[in-house]
C-alpha cells in the first residue's frame, strides 16, 4: 500500500531520544522535541512517599547508580539524588525526572503541540496511581483544553480500565501490547488507539487487525521501530504513529518519503520481513504468552478483572 505524504506517522520519542541520550529523562524527551517529534513515550511508577516518577523498570538497578526497587524507596531525600549510568552527549549523567517535571515540560511555551504517552506499568495500584496523576494534571492552567487532549493513557493489564474511567476520564485511553488477540478480547470497547509491537502487527492475523482499526475508527502506533525497513513498513500500513528510540533518524526518512514518497516505497525490499526469528507467527505466540503470563503473574487474571470491569 502506498500512502500520501499526508498520511505519514507521526514521530514518538520512545523513553524520550533515548538512542542518544540516558532513556526517560528530561534530557532524553527535550532532545526528541528538539528533533522534532510531536510525541514523547515514558513510563510510570509510584515512590514510597507517593511521587510519581518516569521510569521503566521496577527497580533503579540496570539504569541508575542507586539499587532497589522504587516501590521501597523514597523520592525525597533518596531518588531525588540518583543519576543514570548512561551518560548525555553533553557526557553528564541524568536524574530522573517525576511526572510533575515531564508535564511542566510539555506545557511550556513552544511544546504545546508535544503528545504524551503515559506507559502505566502493571506494577502499579491503579487506584493510587491515577489519584497521584489527577492532582498533577489538574494543577495545571487550562488544563482541561491544553494538556488532557496531549496525554494518551497506556494500559498493558484491564485491572487499570475501570479506575482510568473513573479517575481520569478526560483522558484518552490506549492498550499497550503484544498480542491482537488480547487487544481485541480485553480492550477493543475501551481504547481508542492500540499501541502495538512491530511483529505482533505482522502476517494475516496482524493485517485483519490494522484493516479492523482503521474500519473502526481506531489508531494504531507501532513500538519500537528503529530499523529503516521497519519505518517504510510502518508507513506502508498507514499507522497513526512511529514510536522510535531514534526520532532524528525517522524525521528524516519521513521528510524523504515527503519529498518522493512513491520513490522511496517501491525501491524498498520487504525481504527483510524472512530475516528476523522474532517476525515469524511462532515466535511472535511464544513471546506474547511471555508476556501475559507476567501480566497475569503480577496484576491478576484478566478474565477475572475484566468480568469485574463489565460488572462495574
Amino acid at each position: 500500500m502506498v500512502v500520501s505524504s499526508l498520511t505519514l506517522p507521526e514521530c514518538w520519542g520512545h523513553r524520550g531520544a533515548s538512542a542518544a541520550f540516558p532513556e526517560n529523562t528530561l534530557a532524553s524527551f527535550s532532545a526528541a522535541i528538539r528533533d522534532g517529534a510531536e510525541g514523547i513515550e515514558s513510563d510510570v511508577h509510584v515512590s514510597k512517599d507517593n511521587v510519581v516518577i518516569m521510569f521503566h523498570d521496577p527497580s533503579l538497578d540496570r539504569t541508575t547508580n542507586v539499587k532497589g526497587l522504587i516501590r521501597d524507596k523514597d523520592w525525597f531525600g533518596d531518588m531525588e539524588h540518583a543519576r543514570t549510568i548512561k551518560k548525555g552527549l553533553d557526557g553528564h549523567p541524568q536524574p530522573i525526572p517525576t511526572f510533575k517535571d515531564t508535564v511542566e515540560l510539555i506545557m511550556k511555551e513552544g511544546n504545546n503541540h508535544v503528545k504524551f504517552n503515559v506507559d502505566v506499568k502493571v506494577q502499579n495500584d491503579p487506584g493510587h496511581l491515577f489519584v497521584l496523576m489527577r492532582e498533577i494534571i489538574c494543577a495545571q492552567p487550562n488544563w482541561e483544553t491544553q494538556l488532557a487532549p496531549r496525554i494518551v493513557l497506556g494500559l498493558w493489564h484491564p485491572k487499570f480500565i475501570g479506575p482510568a474511567r473513573r479517575c481520569l476520564p478526560f483522558l484518552r485511553l490506549a492498550h499497550i501490547g503484544m498480542s491482537t488477540h488480547i487487544a481485541r478480547e480485553y480492550f477493543w470497547e475501551t481504547c481508542e488507539t492500540f499501541s502495538m509491537s512491530f511483529s505482533s502487527l505482522l502476517g494475516w492475523e496482524g493485517e485483519k487487525f490494522r484493516e479492523d482499526c482503521a474500519k473502526d475508527g481506531k489508531k494504531v502506533m507501532v513500538w519500537t521501530v528503529n530499523r529503516r525497513e521497519e519505518m517504510i513498513e510502518v508507513a506502508r500500513w498507514g499507522a497513526s504513529v512511529v514510536l522510535t528510540d531514534v526520532t532524528s533518524d525517522w524525521l528524516a526518512l519521513r521528510a524523504e518519503l515527503q519529498r518522493d514518497y512513491g520513490k522511496t516505497f517501491f525501491s524498498a525490499s520487504r525481504l527483510f520481513l524472512w530475516t528476523r526469528p522474532n517476525y515469524y507467527r511462532i515466535m511472535q505466540f511464544i513471546a506474547s504468552s511471555s508476556e501475559l503470563s507476567r501480566l497475569e503473574r503480577i496484576g491478576g487474571p484478566f478474565e477475572k478483572v475484566l468480568a469485574s470491569v463489565q460488572i462495574a
